[in-house]
């Protein structure tokens, strides 16, 4: 069977504590790993690896009214309000949704492939890997 014609899974993923948890299928159009500082702050990390997928695609299974949205409708992050984990943020207009990849519970089939906005990344972090490296966007 091709790779085409199997059909795609669900993940799952969720907060820290377990108060909010979503479902995404396992079609993300694609993965990078950011290095803004705007990602880093929000993390507490060097940088976030994120996958994207359309927005409709994502759907927050429990947990919608312990969501904080940090932003507007078409450009947000949201996480949870009880432990402040970052589950995805609202990008593009508000037609895509970057999923946290920390946050999936299953290995979703994607990888990132580059990392993004190195011009900022944290001086204290060296990346190690091989993955081409972007100033900013690619």
């Amino acid at each position: 069977m091709s790779h085409q014609t199997m059909p795609h899974r669900t993940l799952t993923g969720g907060c820290l504590c377990g108060s909010v948890e979503y479902a995404v299928p396992d079609e993300f159009l694609y993965a990078l790993n950011c290095h803004c500082s705007q990602c880093r702050r929000t993390t507490g990390s060097a940088f976030k690896p994120f996958a994207g997928i359309e927005r409709g695609k994502l759907s927050v299974t429990k947990g919608v009214e312990s969501l904080l949205i940090f932003g507007n409708e078409d450009g947000h992050d949201a996480h949870c309000k009880a432990c402040g984990s970052l589950l995805y943020s609202v990008v593009r207009d508000g037609e895509f949704v970057h999923v946290t990849m920390g946050t999936l519970v299953e290995d979703p089939t994607i990888r990132p492939t580059a990392h993004i906005f190195v011009g900022s990344k944290a001086p204290w972090y060296t990346i190690t890997d091989n993955l081409p490296q972007h100033e900013g966007l690619p």
